[in-house]
């Protein structure tokens, strides 16, 4: 699979906007903190019900049945990380989420780059364009960056941010293919158009929204 330059560029161009903001509200206030967990819980739970009402008939019960665990549940989980960050004493720190976020998201420009270059096995007829070395490469590249950063900017344990960017980047891409699977029996490309070359918010924090909850436990486990 050859990359793509123009369409490489306009989903960096749009990633990079999208970066910028995110950062905004993980970084700038815990108000903004708030109204980012907020935007994107109505984001997803949004293009949720529409993907589930093209799925099925009964949109509203199977919907509610799914947005608590797929969409709420984990969104609350990343406001108590943000909150109660076992990485600082402080009352709020962005630290933990930060390292999620960057984790997922160096996994998946990663993965996409590795995989137009040299990917040739395909990682599962979900997501035909994935592949097996992609994957294998975003994951690993995503452990190293974060786990350097982790450990010579924010001075953390190096197996504390290994164990974290690990479990991002696997979670992830199972979260990736989970929504990929509602789109295909939903009949549609993309969750939403809100992002050029990226889709809906679905698109977007698929990854996320699957990943947070095992990062979550480990850290309840190991890192309190």
């Amino acid at each position: 699979m050859a990359l793509d330059i123009a369409t490489f560029r306009t989903r960096a161009l749009t990633a990079l906007i999208f970066v910028l903001v995110m950062l905004g509200g993980l970084l700038f206030h815990p108000v903004a903190y708030r109204i980012l967990i907020a935007v994107i819980m109505a984001g997803c739970g949004y293009e949720l019900v529409q993907l589930l009402s093209q799925i099925t008939q009964k949109k509203y019960s199977f919907a509610l049945l799914l947005l608590l665990p797929y969409v709420i549940m984990p969104l609350l989980l990343l406001f108590d990380l943000g909150v109660r960050s076992p990485l600082t004493v402080e009352r709020f720190s962005p630290l933990l989420p930060c390292a999620i976020f960057f984790s997922i998201w160096i996994n998946d420009t990663m993965a996409y780059i590795v995989g137009s270059l040299i990917g040739k096995t395909p990682l599962s007829p979900i997501s035909p364009k994935k592949t097996w070395e992609g994957t294998i490469g975003g994951i690993i590249l995503s452990v190293v960056a974060v786990t350097l950063v982790g450990v010579y900017w924010m001075n953390g344990e190096a197996w504390h941010f290994i164990a974290i960017s690990l479990i991002s980047a696997v979670a992830g891409t199972f979260g990736d293919l989970f929504e990929s699977k509602l789109k295909r029996m939903a009949g549609v490309k993309d969750s939403g158009q809100i992002m050029p070359g990226h889709g809906g918010f679905l698109d977007r924090f698929d990854s996320l929204l699957v990943a947070i909850p095992f990062v979550w436990i480990f850290c309840i486990l190991f890192m309190r």
